[in-house]
């Protein structure tokens, strides 16, 4: 289905060229004067240099070769512009159109195409924390858009499960438990079924590694040869890494499930480390990867850089790989399991060179083609009130669980407190509201930007807020629970003015999704669907719905605000909440 936008201009560009120019001046854009028009053209300025003449001469030539029944205002104003307003016959059948169509006509650009997006990327062994969250809450959105759009997605949680991490928790476990099997070279049988840790206990070990690691040279050799031991297949510690997966993944899993954020793929480090032998031999072959100081590096600078691009650095001295040699290994994994078209990748912006090397050796030693698009969503930091890095009370950095139970818990006590649903409804709603006040209070920000977590206005119910729209959607479930059977009334011309904005929002479905897509900015949903409630809300207030006597005039409002409705909810989906029954 064609957006409105394009079918203005087909129009315009059409009489341009009845009117004798070319038809090239007759792009059309939203108004930026809506107390004029809803829609202008401004090519008759530009093609009075080519003519030489009035552009207002052009103007009205142009005026008198449009359909006058397309408009209910359509005029050559000096000094050339040429404004519209569309008619409610014309907006009539195109949101009947829209209504009648799958997906509201939205072009499914993606069909036949594949692409992974890579978010979440927990390490295993360490608790969730607040930094998990842009991730996990933008990386859903998108991978929703794209699959709205008819792409074959793949979101893969890319665990940290196989760098120097693992080898502190094995060198740290051993100083605790030295007497444990797992370290016993020349033990032979059947390691322990259960692990000799808890979950509780596995964070406190790693924690504390981490720090001794920092002070005592000797903890951190040995960590690093535990490290590099693991990855060599030493049995003991593999068995131990087994354990740490078991009892990480659990957790791990039910934090996402909470969040409604879902992975096609619990792939990890560890997966695509068989890959990297190959790998680098391929690339060895290729002239591409070369060693320095004792280390095998790849370089990536390019003549012309305006900035310095360090090497990838591929396998360390001491033979360990790192982040850089895992991530490849992860794409060449992926290009022979997924052959994706497109790969996603997010995480915090300050990782954009680690990206940006990562994805010129991938192109230069031919692990993806040059048809195959890498693309990396940067994103940046949620902040506290001070426009610092947002921490616990005690300056500690929060776990993701404790932000979810206090966003639940400040919700619910609103909920109960204004008594929104009745009793045995509030823990649904609860969860549902305060979905939608976390994500959107996210999700509305452009993602590259930091922003300020301020939860008395992401759960508030005014303002341009997640429960401010799901009350919206409400509203519309309850007027036409009240109406009755309402799924197949068509679209009528609009009956008053609140009716027309309304409807002039709703064609902006299709564009806003199309520019969410193509921008990575899930922001832009929220954007609209906030234009959108307050004009399903201005309509709301400014006309009788229900209370309209005149019955075929109460089925027009009544198929307009279901298709409100639609429209918002497809959009809340997309971004990863959906609206309660009642609130």
């Amino acid at each position: 289905m064609e957006r409105i936008l394009d079918i203005i201009t087909q129009k315009m560009q059409g009489a341009f060229a009845a009117a004798g120019y070319d038809a090239s001046f007759g792009r059309v854009t939203v108004s930026n004067r809506p107390d004029l028009c809803e829609y202008q053209c401004n090519g008759a300025l530009s093609a009075a240099k080519q003519y030489k003449c009035a552009p207002i001469q052009i103007a009205k030539a142009v005026v008198a070769n449009l359909n006058a029944e397309d408009y209910d205002l359509v005029e050559a104003v000096m000094p050339g512009f040429i404004n519209l307003k569309l008619s409610g016959s014309f907006l009539q059948k195109y949101l009947e159109e829209m209504r009648t169509v799958s997906d509201f006509g939205v072009e499914k650009c993606g069909e036949g195409k594949t692409v992974v997006v890579d978010y979440g990327g927990p390490n295993v062994a360490k608790p969730l924390h607040i930094g998990h969250l842009r991730s996990a809450i933008i990386g859903e959105s998108m991978k929703r858009i794209y699959k709205f759009f008819g792409y074959h997605t793949i979101g893969d949680i890319h665990l940290g499960d196989w760098g120097l991490q693992m080898g502190l928790i094995v060198a740290g476990l051993q100083e605790q438990q030295p007497d444990l099997p797992y370290f016993d070279p020349d033990f032979t049988g059947e390691y322990p079924a259960e692990p000799p840790f808890t979950l509780s206990e596995l964070e406190q070990i790693y924690p504390a590694a981490s720090a001794r690691k920092k002070v005592d040279e000797a903890f951190a050799e040995k960590a690093h040869i535990a490290t590099y031991e693991l990855q060599n297949g030493r049995p003991g510690y593999r068995a131990i890494w087994k354990h740490i997966m078991n009892v990480s993944l659990s957790d791990i899993r039910k934090i996402y499930d909470n969040l409604d954020v879902h992975f096609e793929s619990w792939l990890g480090e560890s997966d695509a480390d068989p890959f990297i032998p190959a790998m680098i031999d391929d690339m060895k072959a290729k002239g591409c990867a070369m060693e320095s100081n004792g280390a095998l590096v790849f370089p990536v600078a390019q003549e012309g850089d305006k900035k310095e691009m360090p090497p990838c650095i591929l396998i360390k001295s001491d033979g360990a790989v790192l982040y850089d040699t895992t991530e490849l290994a992860t794409m060449v994994q992926r290009m022979q399991e997924f052959h994706p078209d497109k790969m996603l990748y997010l995480a915090d912006k300050r990782q954009s060179l680690h990206f940006e090397q990562v994805f010129r050796a991938a192109h230069m030693c031919g692990i993806v083609n040059d048809k195959t698009e890498l693309e990396f969503l940067g994103f940046g930091t949620m902040n506290g009130a001070d426009g610092k890095p947002f921490k616990t009370r005690d300056g500690g950095v929060m776990r993701l669980e404790q932000l979810i139970a206090d966003i639940t818990d400040f919700v619910r006590a609103k909920v109960v407190e204004n008594q929104i649903v009745a009793p045995e409804d509030v823990e649904e709603t609860t969860k549902k509201i305060a979905m939608a006040a976390l994500k959107y209070g996210d999700l509305s920000n452009q993602p590259t930007k930091d922003y300020i977590f301020d939860m008395d206005r992401f759960a508030a119910f005014e303002g341009n807020t997640g429960p401010y729209i799901l009350y919206t959607i409400v509203r519309i479930k309850s007027i036409l629970a009240k109406y009755g059977a309402w799924e197949n009334l068509p679209i009528q011309v609009p009956a008053n003015n609140y009716a027309k904005e309304l409807m002039l929002a709703i064609t902006k479905f299709a564009p806003t999704m199309e520019s969410a897509l193509k921008s990575s900015a899930p922001n832009l949903i929220c954007a609209y669907i906030y234009e959108l409630a307050g004009a399903v809300n201005k309509f709301y207030h400014e006309t009788r719905i229900l209370g309209e006597e005149n019955e075929d005039l109460k089925a027009g409002y009544i198929a307009l605000i279901a298709l409100a409705k639609r429209a918002l909810e497809q959009s809340i989906y997309l971004l990863g909440f959906s609206a309660p029954d009642k609130m």
